[in-house]
């Protein structure tokens, strides 16, 4: 194309977010989301409704002027905001507002997808490994999104995202913070580097990939809640079992659990700090090793035996990980030395038995954004009357159709899981933001006395055979198609 035809192509511009594309014909936006259709600005992707009713999973299926839906019981039915599009510039009510008869009640979803820089997500990554010190930078690419945060029971978490990655460093920092957050939100692999820790893949609902190996459990519990567990089933195939564990690692024979089925002392003696009874911390530092320690020898964390508390040549000991993945069996010798043998059968069955009882690793991705602003202008001329309805309970938020919870408070904060969303629920602007399908189901008496826009209220067949400024075409999913 001569420079000249470039410059007489006539392009409209898009409004659907503050970026303001002008769009060719035949193109589409910066987003990926919006195109100039023969002068029109169209919705790249479908309208999303889900068809509770349908099972086994294979309804797909376009409908904007079919007969399909003719007799369609619409109370199994819900409109999401994906594909929907925006309110932006947010003067203007949703993109559609649905009244449905549920049960006999009357109820209005306003669908729209918002634009987010206030959001991000929380990622939970079951694994008994040491991925991190709390507060360590995160990043993709070279670039920081995000920060280890505090460890939960068998697992480590991350908080990824967030305003300040968004648009308050670099333009780099928000592009790759962007991708990351949209990549994880629509289920996709990323890959994340710990500073001073590991390399992670992470994928929502799929085993975390840590340093090429991929996790296959979470520990059972701690070595003090494993020690709890198993005690009696140890008690007679050997004189000690130490459980290694970077948080609590346990000691048998000490423990209250021991001491109540009679177990003789051992003289064994544990290097760290000694917290209660047969329940040690910091008996090495974290790392990829047994128990999530840096240790690859267990016997590392012993000191001398003592003979004078029973330690004596023959004694046996069976050391195990929370996971079962590490497990080892010895016998002091005269010197009092622990040397290794196999271990028995039985208590190869007992080290199963611990793998058994631990849950598979997955990977946990939460969206959470702080759903406020001028979107809820979108839904109602007095925007805080929104949140006070969310707050109150009278207006449920769900996310692409998915629960969400909303956090106590002022605003509208909510957590949902991706997993419970359809696929591809999420998208993004280049401001960077990441745009999010809400919908908000409110009783259609409430919500006429929050200020909602009553007159662009439709009922939801009229959706479905009409669509909206943006909806050119629509497809309905089963619960099922949106798990898959």
């Amino acid at each position: 194309m001569s420079p000249q035809a470039r410059n007489k192509e006539e392009k409209i511009r898009c409004d659907a977010c503050p970026v303001m594309c002008y769009i060719g014909d035949g193109k589409i936006g910066a987003c990926d989301r919006y195109a100039n259709l023969n002068g029109e600005i169209v919705r790249c992707d479908p309208l999303t409704v889900l068809d509770r009713a349908i099972q086994g999973g294979t309804a797909v299926r376009p409908f904007l002027g079919r007969d399909w839906h003719d007799g369609l019981n619409t109370d199994d039915l819900f409109v999401t905001a994906v594909g929907a599009g925006t309110t932006y510039p947010d003067y203007k009510p949703a993109p559609f507002l649905v009244q449905q008869s549920v049960q006999g009640a009357d109820f209005v979803t306003v669908v729209t997808e918002a634009i987010f820089s206030y959001c991000g997500v929380k990622v939970k990554i079951d694994t008994d490994r040491h991925l991190g010190e709390e507060g360590a930078q995160i990043c993709h690419n070279g670039e920081a999104v995000g920060l280890m945060i505090t460890s939960e029971y068998g697992s480590q978490m991350m908080s990824l995202g967030g305003v300040d990655h968004l648009t308050g460093g670099s333009k780099a920092e928000g592009r790759v913070t962007c991708d990351v957050l949209l990549r994880l939100l629509n289920r996709e692999a990323v890959d994340l580097s710990v500073e001073g820790g590991a390399e992670v893949v992470v994928q929502a609902g799929e085993a975390p990939i840590v340093n090429g190996v991929k996790e296959v459990r979470m520990r059972v519990g701690c070595g003090s809640a494993t020690i709890g567990m198993f005690s009696s089933q140890w008690k007679g195939l050997a004189d000690e079992v130490v459980v290694v564990d970077d948080h609590i690692t346990g000691v048998v024979s000490e423990h209250q659990a021991g001491k109540v089925l009679g177990w003789p002392d051992t003289g064994i003696r544990i290097k760290g700090r000694r917290s209660t009874p047969g329940r040690y911390f910091q008996v090495a530092a974290p790392g990829p090793g047994w128990g999530g320690t840096d240790i690859s020898d267990p016997l590392d964390i012993l000191g001398p035996w003592r003979p004078e508390k029973g330690a004596r040549a023959g004694l046996t000991m069976l050391m195990v990980s929370t996971t079962g993945e590490h497990a080892a069996f010895y016998r002091l010798d005269a010197e009092l030395q622990p040397q290794p043998e196999p271990i028995p059968d039985p208590l190869r069955a007992s080290v199963a038995l611990i793998a058994q009882n631990c849950e598979p690793a997955l990977c946990t991705v939460m969206f959470m954004g702080g759903a406020g602003g001028s979107l809820r202008s979108g839904v109602t001329q007095n925007p805080v009357k929104l949140t006070q309805a969310v707050q109150s309970g009278r207006a449920r938020v769900s996310v692409g159709g998915a629960d969400s919870y909303v956090w106590p408070g002022g605003g509208i904060t909510l957590m949902t899981d991706v997993t419970k969303t359809p696929r591809g629920a999420f998208g993004m602007v280049p401001t960077p933001a990441i745009v999010a399908p809400l919908e908000f189901t409110i009783a259609k008496d409430d919500y006429a006395a929050l200020g909602g826009h009553t007159d662009e209220v439709r009922p939801v067949l009229d959706i479905l055979q009409s669509g909206g400024i943006y909806a050119r075409d629509s497809h309905v999913v089963s619960d099922e198609d949106q798990q898959e």
